[in-house]
């Protein structure tokens, strides 16, 4: 057997039109309907299993004419039914297949279809359906252009066995997100699918059961109404346990933890309930076990990294239950790029044994199946990680105390699969919440390095995660700080301040906040640079009040230490105190408020810059005010800068006691020295 021949069986054959198709295509438009329906039939069976004649019919045009027999009343229902499981074996090749029954428009024809009376036609229509409607390259949305569809769907449920089961896989296929569980819930979804749960057909009841996994994610409607569902006298969730018995075939155990761990998120199912603790969560752990298919570590992992993603609770008990955290690093323990493939081949090339050939060729399709799923596992195993360390210290000492963590956590920022990056960053933002790794483990592999390679150039999804990451880098106590300082990230954080993007600009300048915190006067002085004035206060008039907080936040950091305070205020003073007055006259919170008479006292803490409060009479009377209002922060606050302003050690302090008192300050203090609050009247 020689290499070329056999590698040439795995490639796709290239589309040639032959002899014997055309005659399939011919026999379609004989006057004699019986020879119409044995051609079709032919054809039938002359496409099972055969890609290279699909692909020579759809060429020669044999779709528009089978839809066209399939749609005329006059043809027979035998007739009509074969056109549709031709059709339906088409669909089933490649899907350029799919794209081209797609652009002959058959899903209006099939759904047509649908109103004809006669159940095997109807079924026929419905198994086509699920072939195409479960193709990737399928727009969902086709489902729901016609109104008339899903109630017509929904009262085909009850016919048969068949269109139970392709129907609940339409479904399970189609519902991408709210709007779709909107429409299938309110046309009876759960109260028409949920008796189904207890079908003699084990394909009906895995299809319901995958239905209902996908109605309940992040749809706390669609699960507080399952969790009250009776099913012959059973609850839903109770239903959904017995699923997940050992003795259920495994692709049964998964989707019912599925549906119970949305539930459970959505917030119809309590996390310390006893089938999340003591069923689902377990379940799932099993299913990360080196015993599971591949695919089913993949679903487990991500499953339970879900369920247990914001429980510190339940990331406790997962961390404790069958070495998890140990068994998770075997899922590193494959290829991860085409070079043992490669191996092989280089070997092939030079045999001449048959058998020696076949042993190879067998190990290139173990080989093929495990890259298919390396990257996922890797993903799935870095998303449960991050899950796991999430919140807790000792549960993040385990992590990174895992044989080479870090060192694949730093190889999985520059995977070329976006999700392994994505699901790596997530990971390491996770540990990165760790003072004490902070200081040890991410220094020891200088993290910060692919961290800031990734923030070059990224996708937002992953320039979300990756930013909120450098924003635990740059706390003060992070080793990681100067280095990161000196690669250029102000220039970089900055450019985040402007994004559409609100995430990032929260990243960017909540990052920016960090960095100035205690810093030398240069880098406060490079990030009012690289900002700019009219982007500084761009940022305190954006609508989101976590921006503005940030802000705040970042300004307070650079107006510390009193010649900072001096020098930025006497370049930016004006500019500053405007936008003081601005937010102190808005229809802000407490907390933004409290934050920007926080500013005010680091400003009146200044040597110099102190007169730009004292000579500004507007900003005085605002200080009164907050001094007398009704909420015990804002009067601290204002206070402070009141304390700032009349200290005695300082150069004329007498003349701003002076003035002070004579607007009514000190009034005002006497009556706060009475104050029943101990803070307000000890200061």
């Amino acid at each position: 057997v020689c290499w070329t021949y056999l590698l040439k069986d795995r490639l796709s054959v290239k589309v040639e039109v032959t002899a014997s198709s055309r005659h399939y295509v011919d026999r379609l438009f004989d006057p004699d309907p019986q020879k119409v329906l044995q051609g079709v039939i032919e054809m039938k069976n002359a496409v099972i299993g055969n890609n290279k004649q699909k692909a020579n019919l759809i060429v020669l045009g044999a779709v528009p004419r089978l839809l066209y027999l399939l749609q005329q009343e006059t043809s027979s229902t035998e007739l009509r039914t074969e056109c549709a499981v031709v059709l339906g074996s088409l669909a089933m090749g490649t899907e350029n297949n799919v794209k081209s029954l797609l652009d002959c428009h058959i899903i209006p024809a099939l759904l047509q279809g649908l109103l004809s009376p006669e159940l095997k036609f109807i079924e026929a229509c419905l198994r086509c359906l699920r072939t195409i409607f479960t193709s990737p390259v399928t727009p969902e949305e086709l489902l729901y252009t016609d109104a008339t569809v899903i109630p017509h769907l929904m009262a085909l449920l009850s016919r048969s066995r068949y269109t139970q089961e392709y129907i609940c896989q339409i479904f399970s296929h189609c519902c991408k997100g709210p709007d779709h569980q909107t429409i299938l819930f309110n046309h009876g979804a759960v109260q028409n699918i949920a008796h189904l749960l207890t079908s003699t057909s084990y394909k009906v009841r895995m299809q319901a059961l995958k239905c209902f996994s996908v109605l309940a994610f992040e749809n706390p409607q669609v699960s507080m109404t399952l969790v009250n569902v009776l099913v012959d006298g059973e609850l839903l969730p109770q239903i959904f346990v017995k699923m997940l018995q050992r003795d259920k075939p495994i692709e049964m155990q998964l989707t019912s933890a599925k549906c119970l761990t949305y539930m459970c998120r959505a917030g119809a199912i309590r996390t310390d309930d006893n089938c999340i603790i003591l069923k689902t969560l377990p379940s799932l752990v099993r299913m990360c076990s080196k015993e599971r298919l591949l695919e089913e570590r993949v679903e487990g992992a991500e499953t339970l990294a879900y369920l247990i993603e914001t429980d510190v609770e339940l990331q406790r008990i997962a961390s404790i239950t069958d070495h998890l955290i140990a068994m998770l690093a075997d899922y590193f323990k494959y290829p991860s790029s085409v070079s043992a493939i490669t191996d092989i081949k280089r070997v092939c090339r030079f045999q001449t044994s048959e058998c020696l050939m076949l042993q190879l060729l067998h190990s290139l399709d173990n080989l093929d199946h495990d890259l298919k799923h390396a990257h996922e596992l890797r993903q799935a195993a870095f998303k449960l990680y991050a899950s796991l360390g999430a919140n807790d210290e000792d549960i993040r000492k385990k992590i990174i105390e895992t044989e080479n963590m870090m060192d694949r956590i730093v190889n999985g920022l520059s995977e070329s699969s976006i999700k392994v990056r994505l699901s790596a960053v997530r990971c390491l933002h996770s540990l990165s919440r760790s003072v004490q790794q902070l200081r040890t483990s991410f220094q020891d592999h200088a993290v910060w390095k692919p961290l800031m390679k990734v923030l070059q150039n990224a996708p937002d999804e992953v320039l979300v995660v990756a930013s909120s990451t450098l924003c635990n880098l740059l706390l003060e106590f992070s080793p990681s700080k100067e280095p990161i300082l000196e690669s250029g990230a102000i220039e970089l954080l900055c450019s985040l301040t402007q994004s559409e993007n609100l995430a990032l600009r929260v990243n960017g300048i909540w990052a920016l906040m960090n960095m100035a915190f205690q810093a030398e006067q240069k880098i406060k002085a490079d990030i009012l640079r690289g900002l700019s004035t009219e982007q500084l206060f761009q940022l305190l008039s954006d609508s989101d009040v976590n921006v503005l907080m940030k802000t705040l936040g970042l300004l307070r950091n650079l107006l510390s230490t009193r010649p900072h305070i001096d020098q930025i205020m006497s370049t930016h003073g004006k500019q500053i105190m405007q936008a003081v007055t601005l937010i102190l006259e808005g229809e802000h919170n407490i907390e933004v408020k409290e934050q920007t008479l926080c500013i005010l006292a680091n400003i009146a803490d200044g040597t110099t810059a102190k007169e730009l409060i004292m000579t500004n009479d507007d900003i005085l009377q605002k200080i009164k005010y907050y001094m007398s209002h009704s909420n015990a922060k804002l009067q601290l606050a204002a206070m402070f800068c009141i304390s700032n302003l009349i200290w005695n050690e300082e150069e004329g302090s007498q003349e701003r006691q002076d003035k002070l008192r004579d607007i009514g300050i000190v009034d005002i203090l006497h009556k706060l020295s009475q104050s029943s609050d101990p803070n307000i009247c000890d200061k």
